[in-house]
C-alpha cells in the first residue's frame, strides 16, 4: 500500500508557480528523499502533504486519507519536523512533549517522553522554557515531538540542520531502524550526503518540477556520485 500518493499537484502564488504537476508515490516501509536547491518547492510540497498548505490544483493521499478533505486526520497519523518551526516559547520541554502526546491521545505518555528526553540528552533541559534553548536543542525537541507518539509516517524537512555530528549520526541510525521496522520517511534536504546515507529512493525537484525520481543506482551513470547525478540533471533541466 502506498503511504503517499500525489497526482498533478500544483501550487501558485499569484503568477509564480512554486510547484508544477507533481506526481509522487511513496510506499509503506520506504525512505524517500526529495532533493533540490533552495527555493525548488521542497517545503511547499511538505506543507501540502501535511495539511498545512492548500494546493492550487491536484490531489494528495496520505495514509489513505485525502489531505484536502481531512487535514486534521492526517496530522494525527504522522510526525512532522518543519524546517523553520520551533517549539512554543512559553512551554518547557517536558510540557511541550506532554502537549504533543495529549493532542494525539497517547496512552501512558510518560515512558515515551522519557525515552526521547534520554535519547537526545535533554535531561538537564526538560524543565527549561523552550524560548531559552539553543537552536540545536530546539531541533532536538522538535524531533522528539515528531517521534514520541510512534507514527507510521514521518515528514522531515531539513531535520539535521543545527544538530551536532554525534546527534546526527544517532538520529540517522534510529531512522534506519524505524524504516526496517516498517515505518515510512518523506525527507526533504539540499544536503546530498544525507540522502545518500539514508534514503531508498530520491526525487529531484528543480524550479517546482520533479525532474527525476528513482533509486540511486537507477539514476547514476557508471561511477557517478549522487552529487554528479544531481548536477547533471539540474543542468539538463535548466
Amino acid at each position: 500500500m502506498a503511504a503517499i500518493t500525489t497526482r498533478g499537484l500544483v501550487k501558485r502564488y499569484g503568477s509564480l508557480e512554486a510547484l508544477s504537476d507533481l506526481n509522487v508515490t511513496v510506499e509503506e516501509g520506504e525512505s524517500f528523499c526529495l532533493l533540490g536547491p533552495n527555493g525548488s518547492g521542497k517545503t511547499t510540497t511538505i506543507g501540502i502533504l501535511t495539511g498545512s498548505l492548500a494546493p492550487t490544483a491536484g490531489t494528495a493521499m496520505v495514509m489513505g486519507i485525502d489531505v484536502m478533505a481531512d487535514p486534521i486526520g492526517v496530522k494525527r497519523k504522522i510526525g512532522i519536523v518543519p524546517e523553520m518551526e520551533y517549539p512554543p516559547s512559553f512551554l518547557t520541554v517536558r510540557e511541550y512533549l506532554d502537549l504533543a502526546c495529549s493532542l494525539r491521545k497517547v496512552a501512558d505518555p510518560k515512558p515515551k517522553i522519557d525515552r526521547w528526553i534520554q535519547f537526545f540528552g535533554l535531561e538537564s533541559k526538560e524543565n527549561v522554557l523552550c524560548k531559552d534553548l539553543s537552536k540545536g536543542t530546539k531541533k532536538k525537541v522538535m524531533l522528539s515531538t515528531a517521534f514520541v507518539h510512534e507514527p507510521k509516517l514521518l515528514f522531515l524537512d531539513e531535520p539535521f540542520l543545527d544538530l551536532d555530528p554525534i546527534v546526527q549520526r544517532n538520529t540517522r541510525e534510529y531512522l534506519r531502524t524505524y524504516v526496517k521496522e516498517g515505518g515510512t520517511i518523506f525527507l526533504s534536504t539540499h544536503i546530498l550526503e544525507i540522502a545518500e546515507k539514508l534514503c531508498d529512493r530520491v526525487g529531484i525537484l528543480y524550479n517546482g518540477r520533479l525532474i527525476a525520481s528513482g533509486r540511486l543506482a537507477e539514476l547514476k551513470h557508471s561511477r557517478e556520485s549522487l552529487e554528479d547525478v544531481f548536477m547533471r540533471l539540474v543542468v539538463e533541466a535548466a
